[in-house]
This record gives C-alpha cells, structure tokens and sequence, in this order.
C-alpha cells in the first residue's frame, strides 16, 4: 500500500535524492543485501526506545522504494545514535553507513524537517566555535533536545536550582571547566571551511552560518590566519 506522507512531494524530486544517496561512492560498500535476520535491530540501542529499524532503511534501499526512501529521509535517519552495533550484519552491510549518507543528502539539500531535527544542535556549533565547549546549562531545554530523554524536561524544569549548584560564571559557558585556546578554535574554523562543513551549516541555518563566519574570520585576521 502505498505511503499517504509526503505526497505533496513531487516525485522527481524523491528520485533525485535517492539518486544522490545511491551515487555516493560509499554506497556500494555499505550494501550487499539484506536477509532480513534482524540481528542489526536486535544490535541496535535507538530500536529499543524509537520506532525505529535499521533492517528497514536497508531494505528500502535495496528495494528503490522511493517513497519509503523519502520517509525515511524526512523521519526515521534522525533515531539513529550513529553507534554502528550494526556493522555485525552477516551480509556485511553498513545501516549507519547508509544513514550517515543519507543525512549528508538530507543536510545539503536544506529540507525542512533536517532544521527542525537539528535546531537545537545549530546551538552547539555555535558554542563550539565561540568558547571551545559544547553545551552549557541555559542550552538544556526540551524544546530544543527532545531526544535527550525525559531528563532534559526535568533538568529544564528545575534549571535555577542545578545552576546554585555551579559557579556563577558557568551560566551561560563552561569556561570554568577547561580552557580551550583561541588557536585551536580557529583551526576547527578552518578546518571545517576547507572540508564544507561551513557550506552544510549554511544549508541548515543561514543566519547562523553568517554570524560564524563573521566572528572567526575576524578573528582569523586578528591571530594572523588566512585561509588559501
């Protein structure tokens, strides 16, 4: 039967993407087949909490079932932990290499539920960038890391109370736990221009690429960097 989501999407353009997936030069090594066995679900820790198999994914694109492909694209490739458990697969077949295409695919091409599924990570980029760590305690929001599990709710829910606990200086950075030097963040900076990590943030969140970009190349110009 087939899907009902996704059917305002014309059709050309799910065979479009699913081309781009299954040019990639990484395809032909991460799928053999499938025998449906089940051992990379029974492998899998996202499968155990989300409605989520990685048996499916290669099947769908073993079959060229363009439409579940598309789902799948939109839905299912987000549950996925990039843990890769599922490499034990007999046929020898790669799941989270297939994803890790297919979110590369995703990423690039801007659709709309890739920025809805990384909104609150563009956050992190973000942080990264500009004091070396990661996430500091005004990030953790529901809202913004729903598949943290229900301890970013809570967490959230009593946030003032977990920061009388840290030193007031850790509220919105984490400057107090490590230092980062401002060499080894412009050289992230770079490295992410050189390899287009910088061209997939623009297709994720524009205004956040801009502003990155602005920040560091100042900042490159300032430490004497420059980027050929």
């Amino acid at each position: 039967m087939p899907s009902q989501l996704y059917q305002e999407v014309p059709l050309a353009e799910k065979e479009r993407l699913f081309q781009l997936v299954k040019s990639d030069a990484r395809f032909d090594s991460y799928l053999y087949g499938c025998y449906e066995c089940g051992i990379c679900v029974a492998a899998c820790p996202s499968a155990r909490f989300y409605d989520f198999s990685p048996r499916k994914i290669t099947q769908t694109l073993a079959r060229e079932d363009v439409e579940l492909f598309y789902e799948q694209l939109n839905d299912d490739v987000w549950n996925c932990s990039q843990c890769f458990s599922c490499l034990r697969c007999p046929r020898q077949n790669s799941p989270g290499g297939l994803i890790t295409i297919m979110r590369e695919v995703a990423v690039n091409n801007g659709l709309k539920t890739t920025q809805e599924a990384l909104a609150g990570y563009t956050r992190i980029i973000y942080k990264i960038m500009t004091t070396g760590t990661q996430v500091s305690p005004d990030m953790l929001q529901e809202d913004a890391f729903p598949d943290w599990g229900p301890q970013v709710k809570e967490v959230a829910a009593n946030l003032e109370l977990w920061r009388r606990a840290l030193p007031p200086e850790t509220l919105h950075t984490t400057g107090l736990s490590w230092d980062v030097e401002e060499r080894t963040m412009h050289e992230l900076y770079m490295i992410w221009k050189l390899t287009g990590v910088m061209d997939m943030i623009t297709a994720l969140d524009e205004g956040l690429h801009d502003i990155m970009e602005e920040i560091m190349e100042d900042a490159l110009e300032d430490s004497g960097l420059t980027i050929d």
